[in-house]
């Protein structure tokens, strides 16, 4: 069994749904040695997330982005954590509710992905700054 491990930091996205399939599979070609295995993308951060969803239509990322704005509401009057932005609680919440990491399998050195999926970074904080993932691959 082969493993391979990478870190990548992201440059800086806005707040919304950004795909970055392309960065990771940039970052760790090694994907392609391994004929059956996984593949596990963690983000280093608590206010941001990862998913995997429709990557062909953008209006898709926006009603991400509109959903969760309307479901996690910023200045909430119960939010207690309130001293780093009005868009920080939320951005905790919105982490929590997607994750912080996926697995995609790997078949013949690619990702077994479906037709219309992307992985997705959930940038939720309007200036999240840049961010970190680890990148692990695995199998024979």
């Amino acid at each position: 069994m082969k493993f391979y491990q990478k870190q990548i930091k992201l440059d800086p996205y806005i707040r919304g749904f950004h795909l970055i399939t392309d960065c990771i599979l940039k970052a760790i070609p090694e994907i392609k040695e391994i004929k059956i295995g996984q593949l596990q993308v963690f983000i280093k951060h608590t206010s941001a997330s990862l998913t995997i969803n429709e990557n062909a239509d953008c209006t898709v990322r926006l009603d991400f982005e509109s959903y969760f704005n309307k479901m996690v509401p910023e200045n909430a009057p119960y939010y207690k954590h309130t001293y780093e932005g009005s868009d920080d609680m939320p951005a905790h919440i919105k982490a929590s509710l997607l994750g912080a990491s996926i697995q995609i399998p790997i078949s013949n050195g690619k990702l077994n992905l479906g037709i219309w999926q992307g992985v997705y970074l959930c940038e939720h904080r309007n200036n999240g700054g840049s961010r970190g993932l680890v990148v692990t691959a695995f199998g024979d």
